[in-house]
């Protein structure tokens, strides 16, 4: 036998036992607190057309994509992420609703990249998607159910960062970027990459106080207070109008609740263009990366023909389950109960198995050692 047929190849791993009980158990926690939200569960499959997630949508780059063609020629490609493909359902199911619409849902994301440091490439994401509601209430009601799904997840300690878009997109219209050097700009900013951010600048002739406005957006994160130093940085519309709107928002999550968990960031953006609002991530000690990332994209479902802003927001349960692993999150674990059986006393085993599991007790009938080779 070839034992390399035992291995999974690279960027892909088995769960199985205890560890994937507890998967189950987690995203259970979840559900049942997006459910208790009105949200609906829906499935959407694991590969689409290659167009759904194309450049023009703002997602995940070609290159990261797992790609494949069907036997008709198309292109079709394994889902990076889950927000293109609740927009296209939207606009294909909903496209006459005005009404708002919540879906929830949990599934697998495969992203083909080289550069692992350690991550996988095939993760679990649970999310919800609030459509055709475009207000400050309904960021809090997304924000506020992340806090309260990872609380009810057994999560103790974490912080949600929000942030938005539309406050750097209104400086750079006022320092007059171009498209191009803002995308650049956005990804050097949203790395933590300022060297990168002084010298893309340095090179675009920019008047010193526009550079030294953009390069400060990276200084506005902390408390609620934060955003009167954002205010005072810029001085376009654009901008103030997005901190009025953060401003907003946090009064309402101040209603749930909520605040202890939140802080801002200005300068935090994200690698989906397809975000036009507010972003938020949360993290949590003991995992690298952000363990929710979500945000308002309210331009994508037109790509789809249905005009109607939206806000979303996907957990990724691979890295949640680190982190409670690390802040030694306890579950019930109900054990197993074996009962050892031969022929003679089968049908008596088989009788109290049945009544232990209509008590709704694991039970499992396995056959006395003298017995398992016939």
């Amino acid at each position: 036998m070839n034992r390399q047929l035992l291995h999974t190849p690279e960027g892909v791993r088995d769960i199985y036992g205890n560890e994937y009980a507890t998967k189950l158990a987690v995203e259970e926690l979840i559900h049942n607190r997006l459910n208790l939200y009105g949200y609906q569960d829906i499935q959407t499959p694991t590969f689409e057309f290659f167009d759904v997630f194309s450049r023009q949508m703002g997602t995940t780059p070609s290159k990261d994509l797992y790609k494949f063609f069907d036997k008709e020629g198309n292109t079709l490609v394994l889902r990076p992420d889950f927000t293109p493909s609740m927009a296209r359902c939207a606009a294909k199911y909903f496209m006459d609703e005005n009404v708002p619409i919540r879906f929830c849902y949990v599934g697998n994301t495969f992203t083909n990249t080289s550069s692992l440091q350690g991550k996988l490439k095939e993760v679990t994401q649970m999310g919800a998607e609030l459509i055709c509601d475009g207000t400050p209430e309904a960021d809090a009601e997304m924000i506020a159910m992340v806090v309260e799904s990872l609380l009810a997840a057994g999560l103790k300690e974490f912080q949600v960062s929000i942030g938005q878009i539309e406050y750097f997109k209104g400086i750079c219209a006022q320092a007059g970027l171009n498209e191009q050097t803002e995308n650049e700009l956005r990804e050097f900013i949203s790395g933590k990459n300022i060297f990168g951010a002084q010298e893309l600048l340095a090179g675009c002739g920019l008047k010193d106080s526009y550079c030294d406005m953009l390069l400060k957006v990276t200084d506005c994160f902390g408390s609620m207070e934060i955003l009167k130093t954002a205010r005072e940085l810029a001085s376009n519309e654009r901008s103030l109008k997005a901190v009025e709107r953060l401003e907003k928002l946090y009064a309402v999550l101040c209603q749930y609740g909520v605040e202890k968990y939140i802080s801002f960031d200005l300068g935090m953006l994200s690698k989906y263009n397809y975000y036009t609002g507010v972003i938020f991530k949360v993290y949590t000690y003991g995992v690298g990366e952000p363990v929710v990332k979500g945000g308002r994209y309210d331009n994508l479902l037109g790509c789809f023909g249905k005009k109607a802003p939206a806000i979303g927001f996907a957990v990724v349960i691979d890295d949640l389950l680190l982190a409670l692993a690390r802040q030694n999150a306890s579950f019930v674990k109900e054990d197993i109960t074996y009962l050892s059986y031969n022929e003679s006393d089968y049908g008596n085993r088989l009788a109290e198995a049945k009544e232990l599991r209509r008590q709704g007790k694991r039970t499992a009938l396995i056959p006395r050692q003298e017995d398992r080779h016939e």
